[in-house]
């Protein structure tokens, strides 16, 4: 399984919706919260490719984006495949 990480803000409700998403498929993954640690935002935004807002996340080295394209891709069948590293 390759490596996810999520970049997040604890006050983000998309963040959260992102991570119970991850969560109920039984995904570990590594938070970076910005807030927390504001030095990694702009890791964040060149890893995006430009992107700010949060949350952004990483399986491997694919980038999904947020967490609309997170549930997109699993609407469509293609984020476990991902997720399996298939």
């Amino acid at each position: 399984m390759p490596n996810v990480e999520i970049y997040t803000s604890p006050s983000c409700g998309f963040c959260h919706a992102a991570k119970r998403l991850l969560n109920s498929k039984q995904v570990e993954f590594t938070e970076i919260d910005i807030r927390a640690h504001p030095e990694r935002k702009p890791e964040m935004i060149n890893r995006a490719g430009g992107r700010m807002t949060v949350p952004q996340i990483f399986v491997g080295d694919t980038h999904v984006g947020g967490c609309d394209d997170l549930f997109a891709l699993d609407r469509s069948g293609r984020l476990d495949p991902l997720l399996a590293g298939v």
